[in-house]
């Protein structure tokens, strides 16, 4: 029996008119954002705070996708009597993406933790040349690290954060304390 014509037809749009009732089951990306694992490798951000220049990170890089520049400044004697000083200030830190295998070595090898792994993944760029992302853009993904979980509950706060935390509410007290308090108005 010949089969009758358009019925294959009729068949295909029987399966579509059924799919389009049903509810999707695929998140669609844009509107919903993806739920990711807490240590998903997205871009490198940059602790500029902890960076000493020592080079490391781009020496052991595999790719050479680091460029560091820096100069050398003269620090006073911290006590009186005592020799002055030098230090590495950074000047430039970038690193170019469209080079990047994303192994994490320059993190791994870091001595100060200067560098971490951040969460974010949408930084596409039309074009590859604007793919190098200064310390600048580094700085802003350091905001999306996600804080490191707690080796164990009932242990007591790192002092590095202790201190940050301190010397953060002394900044607040003396710009508290500089605001004119109300009826203390100018006349």
């Amino acid at each position: 029996m010949a089969p009758i014509p358009g019925s294959g037809l009729a068949k295909g749009l029987a399966v579509t008119l059924r799919t389009m009732t049903r509810k999707t089951v695929t998140e669609q990306y844009p509107d919903t954002q993806p739920d990711l694992p807490p240590r998903t490798r997205g871009v490198i951000g940059l602790f500029e705070e902890n960076c000493t220049v020592c080079m490391l990170c781009a020496r052991e890089c595999p790719d050479w996708c680091i460029y560091i520049d820096s100069h050398k400044e003269t620090v006073p004697p911290a006590a009186p009597g005592g020799r002055e000083r030098s230090r590495n200030v950074l000047d430039r830190f970038a690193i170019d993406f469209s080079l990047c295998m994303y192994c994490g070595i320059c993190i791994e090898v870091c001595p100060f933790d200067a560098l971490f792994w951040s969460p974010e993944f949408e930084y596409a760029e039309t074009d590859i040349r604007e793919l190098t992302h200064e310390r600048d853009k580094l700085r802003e993904w350091m905001w999306t690290v996600p804080a490191p979980p707690a080796l164990d509950p009932g242990a007591e706060e790192p002092k590095e954060l202790a201190a940050a935390r301190k010397t953060a509410e002394k900044i607040a007290a003396t710009q508290q304390a500089d605001q004119p308090q109300p009826g203390e108005g100018n006349t």
